[in-house]
C-alpha cells in the first residue's frame, strides 16, 4: 500500500521570503563590492550572484549607491538594547568585531567609500540612519545626535587608520587593546548624565532625601 509523506515544512510567509531574498542580495553585494570595488560591481552581477532578477535588486534597494550603503551598514538595533550604562561597551564590541574582520575586504570597501562620491553618499545615509537616529536616540539629550556622530567618526577613523593608512602602532595592535584604550573616550561620549545602576538610589529614597 502506497503511503503519502506529510508535508515537512509549512509555507514560508511572504515577509519572511522577502527578508531572506534581501539578505541573499546583500551577501552577494558584500562579496562583490569587497572583491571588485564599487566601479566594477554592477547590479546585474549582484543579481546573478544572488540568483534573482536585476529588477528585484532595484526594487528593494533603488540604486547601486543605496545597495552599497546597505551592504556595509552595521545594524545597531541590538547595540542599543540593554542597560544604558553599558552602551559604550556594546559599541566597542561592535568596533572590535570590525577590527577582527578580514583586512582585504575592509580595505576594498574603504577605498570605494573614499574614492567614489556615490559610494560615500550611500554610506552617509546608512550612518545617518543607524548612528544618528538609532544610537543618537539611545544616548538621548540635546547632544544625542552630535555625540553619536562623534562615536561614528572615531570608529571610522580607527578603521581607516588601521587598514588604509596603516598607521604605526595601530595597524598591528590587538583589537582588544584598541577597544580598551578607547573605552574611557566612548564612555565620556555616550554615558553623559547616566548614573550606574549599582549607585542609583531607589525612587522612594530619592524622594525622602529631597
Amino acid at each position: 500500500m502506497k503511503t503519502v509523506e506529510p508535508a515537512s515544512e509549512f509555507p514560508v510567509p511572504r515577509d519572511e521570503r522577502r527578508q531572506h531574498t534581501q539578505e541573499r542580495i546583500l551577501c552577494a553585494a558584500r562579496e562583490l563590492f569587497s572583491r571588485s570595488g564599487y566601479d566594477r560591481t554592477t547590479i546585474r552581477a549582484v543579481a546573478a550572484a544572488a540568483k534573482v532578477d536585476p529588477a528585484l535588486v532595484m526594487h528593494y534597494f533603488g540604486s547601486k549607491e543605496e545597495l552599497f550603503g546597505e551592504a556595509i551598514r552595521v545594524d545597531m538595533e541590538d547595540v542599543v538594547v540593554g542597560p544604558e550604562e553599558e552602551l559604550a561597551d556594546r559599541l566597542l564590541s561592535k568596533l572590535g568585531d570590525k577590527l577582527e574582520a578580514e583586512p582585504d575586504a575592509q580595505l576594498a570597501l574603504l577605498r570605494s567609500m573614499l574614492t567614489h562620491p556615490q559610494a560615500a553618499e550611500g554610506v552617509r545615509r546608512a550612518l545617518a540612519r543607524e548612528c544618528g537616529q538609532v544610537v543618537g536616540s539611545a544616548i538621548g539629550g540635546a547632544e544625542g545626535a552630535l555625540r553619536a556622530g562623534l562615536v561614528s567618526a572615531t570608529t571610522i577613523g580607527v578603521i581607516v587608520g588601521r587598514y588604509l593608512l596603516q598607521l604605526d602602532g595601530l595597524k598591528d595592535a590587538d583589537p582588544k587593546e584598541i577597544t580598551e584604550i578607547l573605552r574611557p573616550c566612548f564612555r565620556a561620549l555616550v554615558d553623559h548624565g547616566v548614573e550606574p545602576k549599582k549607585t542609583r538610589a531607589p525612587r522612594s529614597k530619592r524622594r525622602r532625601a529631597g
